[in-house]
């Protein structure tokens, strides 16, 4: 695991500074803190910091082919490269190394644009032919790795695995990107290909990017595909042989992960997600077999009773921490390593855990990705509800009573989840499910937008009409309604969210995080599988957890879903109220000029008095206040 940057350059008037990519590396050492490695020629310059994980002694990067003509930084981990390596061996090629950095640049000379097929595992590279003076930026097909990049007014290319990589460019202009902000704040996220600046981008997930006489050419080389229609006319297979086939898979991911020369343990919340890594992990071997979770003095968040089931079963040798709130610490130091505004509350959770298991290990598992592949979230629940005749009249009913009335403390969670369920029926049938994943509706923005803010913006749309949003509903029409909306949450919502945020999070303390449950190939197979197997009624992850029984206990298997979350609605009223007042204060709001503070004030007042809970608005504003006060 490490952190890459570099620059590429179109002509040799000016030779790229090694201070310059030494700054660039210096921003993301967390990535890397165990070396620092800088390759220069006349017209490139590739920067890696490395976190030693595989061969140790010999893995320094940069590395190259034998004669020094193909050069490589990469991030991420190869699982399959023991195979590559003896493949590539046999068809004449020299190994200097045992790291799976080397396959890269001998996969590349033996099948060209093609090599990336061969990979399977999590990386962001950078590959720079000397001889065609040629770079090839690849992305890993689902986006567990980052990568930004940028060209220069005359042409240069620069790109780093983290924003702060790239803006260290001193040429590198920071212009806020209006139409970022809008979907940050509509999201709490930032979908691909965009950025917070203008002119940044994210390399999008599964492409390549190749760079080349000053042009730079996007590849898509990877998507995952309806069940072909001749299939159809096959015999069905048995729901028994189903799960067989998928168990094998999701053993065989779990094995693959756990290639390592360091030692390596498993993130641990008592869910069926991370409960299956851990269980597998025993079933494969690994030993020791070491745990994290995280616990809350809340009841309502804390899940450490099931976790402590899946240790007894397994005999791991556990760790646990209670999150105690440290929430102005933590928040100031976490937006600085998210770089841009991101919304999702559960960054402080993974960043504890992932603290702690820092402390004992270089690797550990997680379960993420499982409720986007197998359907693990209420709101395929509501798309299908949504469906049945007499819903959408009864709803449309509902949204105004909804709005109006002011239920009781203790029955808040609940209505605001009826209030969010039938506003969704503003939108077309096929619409909704953006309605489901949005946190500030069209009417919001109208109220909280400054006018000069919605000039930028050019008007308010709806934002499923928006880049990148409209780019996957083709692909998506080609499956069943269940799995369209999966694909949807997985090119949007998974890599642009909680990819982003375990990828942070887990850099942020020097911990590799490996996700077993978004293997390519698991990913292929269950999306072969019809949307009745995922949804099966209103049981979501219906064939996940058939699977899973055979190794799990039911209780752990059956119970509510509980998200990995924090009491972000008491920190805005205690620990962090001051920081709140101080950060969307009268006279910062009205010269910024971004929100109208009228908006913001009666958000802010009806939230402390608890007349409503506005913790997903405010801690947006929030982390953009103090984002903004950071990098602009």
């Amino acid at each position: 695991m490490c952190g890459i940057c570099g620059i590429v350059r179109t002509d040799e008037s000016e030779p790229i500074p090694q201070s310059l990519l030494s700054a660039m590396c210096g921003t993301i050492v967390h990535r890397g803190p165990d070396d620092q490695g800088i390759y220069l020629d006349p017209k490139a310059g590739l920067g890696a910091r490395r976190l030693s994980i595989i061969d140790l002694e010999t893995g320094h990067q940069p590395l190259s082919n034998e004669d020094g003509s193909v050069w490589v930084a990469y991030n991420g981990e190869i699982y399959n490269f023991p195979g590559l390596r003896q493949e590539l061996i046999s068809r004449g090629h020299s190994f200097a190394t045992r790291t799976d950095t080397e396959t890269i640049v001998h996969s590349y000379e033996e099948w060209g644009e093609d090599f990336v097929q061969r990979f399977r595992g999590m990386f962001a590279f950078a590959l720079w032919d000397r001889k065609k003076e040629k770079l090839i930026l690849g992305r890993d097909r689902v986006g567990i790795k980052p990568l930004y990049y940028t060209r220069l007014a005359e042409g240069t290319l620069v790109f780093g695995s983290e924003l702060k990589a790239v803006i260290a460019h001193p040429r590198v202009e920071r212009v806020l990107e209006p139409r970022a902000l809008d979907l940050f704040l509509t999201l709490e996220y930032i979908p691909s290909p965009f950025s917070i600046f203008k002119n940044i981008h994210k390399l999008p997930a599964g492409h390549l990017l190749i760079y080349q006489r000053r042009q730079v050419k996007l590849i898509k080389y990877w998507d995952v595909q309806p069940e072909p229609e001749a299939a159809a006319e096959t015999p069905k297979q048995s729901l028994s042989s189903l799960t067989d086939e998928l168990y094998a898979l999701l053993k065989e991911s779990v094995r693959l992960r756990l290639i390592s020369d360091v030692p390596l343990g498993a993130f641990l919340s008592g869910g069926i997600d991370s409960s299956t890594i851990v269980g597998l992990m025993r079933e494969s071997g690994a030993s020791p077999l070491k745990t994290f979770s995280i616990g809350f003095k809340d009841q309502s968040y804390d899940e450490l009773e099931y976790a402590r089931r899946i240790v007894r079963k397994f005999e791991t040798q556990h760790e646990e921490l209670i999150l105690e709130p440290r929430a102005l610490e933590l928040t100031e130091k976490l937006v600085r390593h998210l770089d841009e505004p991101f919304g999702d509350f559960s960054i402080f959770p993974t960043y504890l855990v992932s603290e702690m298991a820092r402390r004992q290990v270089k690797v550990a598992l997680s379960g993420d990705g499982g409720d986007e592949v197998f359907g693990g979230y209420e709101h395929y629940q509501a798309q299908k509800t949504s469906r049945l005749p007499g819903v959408p009249p009864v709803s449309r009913l509902l949204s105004g009573i909804t709005r109006r009335m002011r239920p009781s403390a203790q029955k808040k969670g609940t209505w605001n989840k009826l209030r969010r369920y039938v506003e969704g029926f503003s939108h077309d049938p096929d619409l909704r499910h953006f309605r489901w994943m949005m946190f500030l509706s069209e009417e919001a923005k109208r109220k909280l937008y400054a006018p000069g803010f919605i000039d930028a913006l050019g008007g308010l749309e709806d934002i499923s009409q928006r880049e990148p949003f409209r780019d996957f509903f083709p692909s998506s029409r080609s499956f069943d309604r269940v799995n369209s909306e999966l694909y949807l949450d997985l090119k949007t919502y998974l890599v642009d969210d909680i990819l982003v945020k375990v990828d942070r999070m887990s850099m942020a303390a020097s911990l590799e995080a490996r996700v077993p449950l978004l293997d390519h190939k698991l990913i292929e197979f269950a999306f072969r599988l019809p949307g009745r197997l995922k949804l099966h009624g209103l049981s979501t992850k219906w064939i996940f957890k058939k699977t899973v029984e055979r190794l799990l206990p039911k209780d752990n298997i059956y119970r509510p879903k509980q998200g990995f979350s924090i009491p972000i609605k008491h920190w805005l009223k205690t620990d962090l109220r001051d920081l709140l007042l101080d950060s969307l204060g009268e006279k910062r709001v009205r010269e910024e000029g971004f929100f109208n503070f009228a908006a913001v004030q009666k958000m802010i007042e009806s939230h402390l008095a608890g007349r409503e809970n506005y913790s997903h608005q405010l801690w947006a504003l929030l982390v953009f206040a103090i984002w903004k006060e950071n990098y602009l």
